[in-house]
C-alpha cells in the first residue's frame, strides 16, 4: 500500500507537467481499488484532492510552460489549495463539502495568473511582430502585460460562474428550493429524499 500512495503522490505531482487528468485518475483509481481499511481510504481522499489541487492549476498552464515551471506550478497550487479547503473554508463556514471553491476556484485562479508569469515562447510562440519574428510569452521573458491579460480573463470567467450559478440556484429554488430540512438532514438524504439506506452498519448473524 506504501509503494503505491508514493506512486500516486509523484503522478499527482507530475500532473502538471504532463497535463493530463488521466495521469491523476488513474493514480487516485489504482491505490482505491487497494484500500480496505478507513484510515487507508483517508489517505486516499486526500491523494485524490492532491491530484485535483494540481490538475485545476495544471490545466490552465498545458501547452504554455516548460516542465520545471509546470512542476513548480503545481508544487504551489497543493499549497494553496490545501490552505483555502482546509483552513479558509472553515474559518468562514463555507458549505463547500466537495471543495469546488477551494480547489477549482482558487486553483484555478492561480494557475491561470501564474500562466501569465512562466508562459514560454520557446514552449508556444504564439505572440509575433509584424515579421514573424516571435515576441515574449510571459512576465519572465519581459511580457509584464500577459498578466494584465491574464487577470482580465480570470475577471471575465470569475463574472460567467457568479451569474451563472445564481441563476441556477433561482431557477433551482423556485420550483424545488435549495435545501432540505434540518429534520431531514438528520434523518439522512438518503431516507429521507430516496426512501432508502445507503450503509447497513449491523452484521448479520
Amino acid at each position: 500500500m506504501g509503494k503505491r500512495l508514493i506512486a500516486g503522490l509523484v503522478i499527482a505531482f507530475l500532473t502538471p507537467c504532463l497535463a493530463q487528468t488521466a495521469a491523476a485518475q488513474t493514480a487516485v483509481g489504482a491505490s482505491s481499488a487497494s484500500s480496505a481499511a478507513s484510515d487507508q481510504s483517508a489517505r486516499l481522499a486526500r491523494l485524490e484532492q492532491q491530484a485535483a489541487d494540481a490538475k485545476s492549476s495544471a490545466d490552465n498552464a498545458a501547452g504554455f510552460v516548460s516542465p520545471m515551471p509546470a512542476l513548480l506550478i503545481g508544487l504551489i497550487a497543493g499549497v494553496f489549495c490545501y490552505w483555502m479547503v482546509a483552513k479558509v473554508k472553515a474559518k468562514f463556514g463555507c458549505d463547500d463539502s466537495l471543495g469546488a471553491f477551494g480547489v477549482h476556484g482558487a486553483g484555478g485562479t492561480l494557475g491561470a495568473l501564474l500562466t501569465g508569469v512562466f508562459a514560454s515562447s520557446a514552449v508556444n510562440p504564439i505572440f509575433k511582430d509584424a515579421q514573424g519574428n516571435t515576441l515574449a510569452s510571459g512576465v519572465l521573458e519581459g511580457n509584464a502585460h500577459q498578466l494584465l491579460n491574464q487577470l482580465a480573463g480570470v475577471a471575465i470567467a470569475w463574472g460567467l460562474a457568479i451569474v451563472g450559478t445564481l441563476l441556477i440556484l433561482k431557477l433551482v429554488d423556485i420550483p424545488i428550493g435549495l435545501r432540505v430540512s434540518e429534520e431531514e438532514e438528520v434523518q439522512g438524504l438518503d431516507r429521507s429524499q430516496h426512501g432508502e439506506e445507503g450503509y447497513y452498519w449491523e452484521a448479520s448473524a
